[in-house]
């Protein structure tokens, strides 16, 4: 009798790390785990993750063949504008190019259609150019054009830059061989800026592997529902942005109650929306379109909203509500002091944290960190009146820590929403109450009253992401661009009814998708394990490929 072999399935999300361990003669689900993702070491978390599907399994590490991967970090990193600082020099171009990047620097060269060199590379610009740049930056691009053709200028300035400032350089024509250098342009550059994201959970899922012993082939889902090996992804990092959604895809395909479905996974940091139509994943067609940069990448037809489980609600200075895209920990979840002698409206509404292996002498060397190391938590309220910054300057300065992963923040979220409503119980109820009684109270409602409208508000979001993702496939134009926030018009009413039923992903799904649904007049359905899909996804593509 053959020896029955296993696979195993993560996906590290900004908030949650979840696995699913199958048999792969029948693919049936052993076990499953999930645990909080520790961006600060992510191999600890994915460590705890894999620990607790052996546990649950009573499997050996041995006996795992597969490993496959999908992540959201990429979009997540997309969508909170983290990731390396690029400089891009193009050559043979000079048009605007609006693209994440500290500087763009243009100089002569390029080739035609057939490759010839329609002018000399200028060198001595590409040296002035990386001088301007040199100290600036943390990673670069070079793109010239046509240089699927002919990439001799681009190879050239790729070793002059490296000569000068010895930085991780990337070369568009390897990223692409479409033409087009604006989109291959941005292909490269989100390459660049999202190299450290996936360096660190590459060196992150490694570490977790080979502590628990596990060494066979290990796979990670590309955005257009292939899988690559994992040691690729550092220079492909653009083509895991739409993992978490191609891994979503193919849950949907598996259990989705009819060829042509929605498929919607509420995560901790976004909501990720992809179609299946005639059975299939829909696919990009001419490269995606991510952050708002189109690039040359091809993935699934996704939508991600800056809206989750841990998105941050505050009370904006103008006595208004806001849910999102910000992420942060929620308040029943942190080891924090009470909320209701720090919480209040905009500057107030998140706690700054200093990361907990944080040395004394490594908060030193920033005066912020060394305030925090010292004086422990502050809003940014506090901070501002300590330091006597401007609010501009001191939120990139906390962004900036946080991105570091130096600090972290704590506030209200939808999770907390829950805790108040006794719809979960997964921390500290008593934190999640405090927090939605000061925030009510600053709009006049009660803490239950407060937390239904963070729900509310966050459904919304998702609602109009859905009809604005099913928009663009069938008409190429979206909703929220022809009619914003059509709901609350006092003179025109709108209302939309679609037909494809919906496909719920992410343990806090089922409390926010029956209400978008029924809004919508469809129907939702979670199959079992729809807590952890997206692994389930992932080890379910990768085992059939």
């Amino acid at each position: 009798m053959t020896e029955a072999r296993y696979g195993i399935g993560i996906d590290t999300g900004g908030t949650y790390t979840d696995g699913a361990l199958i048999n792969l003669a029948d693919q049936t689900v052993v076990a499953t785990a999930k645990s909080a993702t520790t961006h600060f070491d992510l191999s600890h978390g994915i460590a705890l993750c894999l620990r607790d599907l052996f546990i649950n399994s009573e499997i050996k590490p041995a006996d795992i063949d597969l490993v496959a991967v999908s992540t959201t970090l990429a979009t997540n990193a997309v969508v909170e504008s983290k990731g390396d600082r690029v400089g891009l020099i193009v050559a043979g171009y000079a048009r605007p190019l609006d693209l994440p990047v500290v500087s763009t620097l243009f100089v002569e060269g390029g080739h035609t259609l057939q490759g010839d060199e329609e002018r000399p590379l200028d060198l001595d610009a590409v040296v002035r150019a990386v001088s301007e740049l040199k100290g600036n930056v943390e990673s670069y691009v070079v793109c010239s054009a046509m240089s699927i053709k002919n990439p001799a200028h681009e190879q050239v300035m790729a070793k002059a830059v490296s000569m000068i400032d010895p930085l991780p350089v990337f070369m568009s024509h390897e990223v692409s061989s479409r033409v087009g250098v604006a989109d291959r342009a941005a292909t490269a550059v989100l390459n660049a800026r999202l190299r450290p994201v996936m360096e660190s959970f590459l060196l992150g899922m490694q570490d977790a592997l080979v502590t628990l012993g596990i060494a066979r082939r290990v796979m990670i889902i590309r955005g257009d529902a292939t899988a690559m090996d994992i040691v690729d992804t550092h220079r492909q990092a653009a083509s895991t942005v739409a993992s978490g959604p191609a891994a979503t895809a193919w849950f949907g395909l598996s259990f989705a109650p009819a060829p042509d479905a929605v498929i919607i996974d509420i995560g901790g940091t976004t909501t990720d929306i992809t179609m299946i139509k005639d059975g299939k994943p829909t696919l990009t067609e001419d490269g995606s379109l991510i952050g708002k940069w189109q690039t040359h990448v091809d993935a699934v037809k996704m939508s991600t909203v800056g809206a989750g489980g841990d998105s941050h609600a505050l009370v904006d200075r103008y006595n208004k509500l806001q849910v999102g895209p910000d992420r942060v920990l929620p308040l029943s979840m942190a080891a924090a002091t009470s909320p209701a002698d720090w919480l209040g409206a905009g500057l107030k509404s998140r706690l700054v944290t200093i990361a907990p292996d944080l040395t004394e002498e490594q908060a030193k060397h920033d005066p912020i960190l060394e305030f925090l190391f010292k004086s422990g938590p502050q809003t940014p309220e506090m901070l501002k009146e300590e330091f006597g910054m401007g609010e501009s300057l001191l939120a990139s300065h906390i962004r900036e820590l946080v991105k570091g992963q130096l600090a972290f923040e704590t506030g209200f979220t939808p999770t907390d929403a829950l805790h108040v409503l006794a719809e979960i119980e997964l921390g500290d109820v008593g934190s999640a109450l405090a927090g939605a009684t000061v925030l009510g109270a600053e709009l006049g409602l009660s803490p239950e009253a407060f937390a239904r409208e963070v729900l509310d508000q966050l459904s919304r979001k998702i609602e109009v992401a859905v009809l604005d993702h099913i928009l663009a496939i069938e008409t190429g134009k979206t909703l929220s661009a022809f009619y914003p926030d059509y709901r609350n018009n006092d003179v025109i009413a709108m209302d939309f009814r679609v037909k494809l039923p919906f496909v719920g992903i992410g343990a806090v799904s089922k409390y926010i998708l029956p209400q978008v649904a029924e809004r919508l007049g469809t129907t939702v359905v979670f199959p079992d394990h729809y807590e952890v899909g997206n692994a389930l996804g992932a080890i379910l593509m990768a085992s059939t490929s």
